[in-house]
């Protein structure tokens, strides 16, 4: 890059200010998120990466240096929006995994949401909350998704991968149009923004942990050997 096109320092300053800036409000958002899906807080880690990226190429640009900042996202496996300018409809589509961890409790919960359906004893579907599937379909059909998101422990459930894509559109789908096949022809272009949730995360920071670990083992060992050469002396 020529010494013409380079960012100013004024500008690296801007761009670290307003770094600063997103991690207050990041914080902020954290702070006061009403679940586990706040939007607030997706939005505020949006601008956050998106004011840490600029920094980045910036102070790149102008001192030839990087941050040691990396914030998970999977951006990268989306290819480059080609969606309407200003969107006039948005579908978000959200997928969540759970194990069944508890088949007991699961069907407990289940059987005690059938129970307070019927006054006069139980009705047609009294079998339902006797299987695995059936219990499913009560607790599932009573309880909103992010309540059940909040809730799994309760209802005998282990937490897998979500994630949750926001599309755009140029204009609302008519009633009924995707209904039969809800989560096909989504085109990849038209994602706006994703947001994933995974034990790989987790995983990856165990590993950092353990690294580190053993670091610091390592360290304790190298003075438990200068120990006795200092008792000597």
């Amino acid at each position: 890059m020529s010494d013409a096109a380079q960012p100013t320092a004024a500008e690296v300053r801007a761009a670290a200010e307003a770094v600063k800036t997103a991690l207050d409000r990041h914080l902020a958002a954290v702070e006061r998120r009403s679940g586990e899906d706040d939007p607030a807080v997706y939005e505020a880690f949006n601008q956050l990466a998106a004011a840490a990226e600029v920094y980045d190429e910036l102070l790149y640009d102008r001192y030839d240096e990087v941050t040691p900042f990396e914030i998970p996202g999977t951006d990268d496996s989306l290819p480059p929006y080609a969606g309407p300018e200003e969107p006039n409809a948005v579908s978000v589509l959200i997928r969540r995994d759970y194990a069944v961890a508890e088949p007991q409790r699961l069907l407990a919960q289940a059987q005690r949401v059938e129970a307070a359906e019927y006054d006069d004893g139980p009705g047609t579907d009294a079998d339902a909350a006797g299987t695995i599937h059936g219990a499913l379909g009560i607790l599932f059909g009573e309880f909103e998704p992010d309540e059940i998101a909040s809730r799994h422990k309760e209802f005998g459930l282990e937490e897998g991968d979500s994630t949750l894509w926001v599309t755009a559109a140029d204009e609302p789908a008519e009633p009924g149009e995707w209904l039969e096949t809800p989560f096909e022809a989504v085109d990849p272009q038209r994602v706006v923004c994703r947001f994933d949730v995974s034990a790989v995360f987790d995983d990856e920071d165990t590993d950092d942990t353990e690294e580190a670990d053993e670091l610091e083992e390592l360290d304790l060992d190298e003075d438990e050997d200068l120990e006795p050469l200092d008792a000597e002396r």
